[in-house]
């Protein structure tokens, strides 16, 4: 599928050579759709669902509770995430290192400065660093933005698939010391 130059003779076309800038053709388990069920295994976060967004350039990711602190000599930050959609029940403590700090144009076109962690994600069984910009996605459909420096030489997007990892397992039991439960 991906031997052919674009018939317009420029740029990639269907059927074109593509590769995945070390010049390795991204074979068929390298495709991903439009949303995609990731986790976060080093947050104890087993199952985000992420909308694949490759006009953001960073990922960004739902946190609440923001809070700076400073540890021998270096900033971490501190923050909750809420893993399931339309779901406050479910709390997961988070620190992290502070990365940097990025001035991020929101879907309504507001520029805002977000704290950038880095953690490892996990997707069709590759697990590799991305950058995270934190904010709050509440009101969003999704709790995750998977940006286009995430999965940069890594997947081909099929905007007609949807979950083509396949869909998360039902959670049994949590027993990570990191979540907790809030009563209603």
């Amino acid at each position: 599928m991906y031997d052919r130059p674009s018939p317009s003779g420029g740029g990639v076309g269907v059927g074109a050579q593509r590769s995945d800038g070390r010049g390795k053709p991204p074979g068929p388990e390298r495709v991903i759709g439009w949303r995609e069920w990731v986790s976060f295994p080093d947050l104890g976060i087993e199952w985000i669902k992420a909308k694949v967004d490759t006009g953001a350039r960073t990922s960004a990711l739902h946190a609440f509770a923001l809070e700076e602190v400073e540890r021998h000599g270096r900033t971490l930050v501190r923050f909750k995430i809420h893993p399931e959609q339309h779901s406050a029940g479910r709390e997961i403590d988070v620190e992290l290192p502070l990365v940097d700090r990025r001035r991020v144009r929101d879907s309504g076109g507001n520029l805002e400065e977000r704290p950038v962690v880095s953690s490892e994600i996990e997707l069709l069984g590759e697990r590799w660093p991305i950058e995270l910009t934190l904010t709050r996605r509440d009101l969003m459909g999704f709790r995750m933005l998977l940006g286009r420096q995430a999965i940069r030489g890594r997947f081909l997007v099929d905007p007609s698939g949807s979950y083509v990892g396949g869909r998360r397992a039902k959670r049994v039991r949590d027993t990570d010391p990191r979540t907790k439960r809030r009563e209603k």
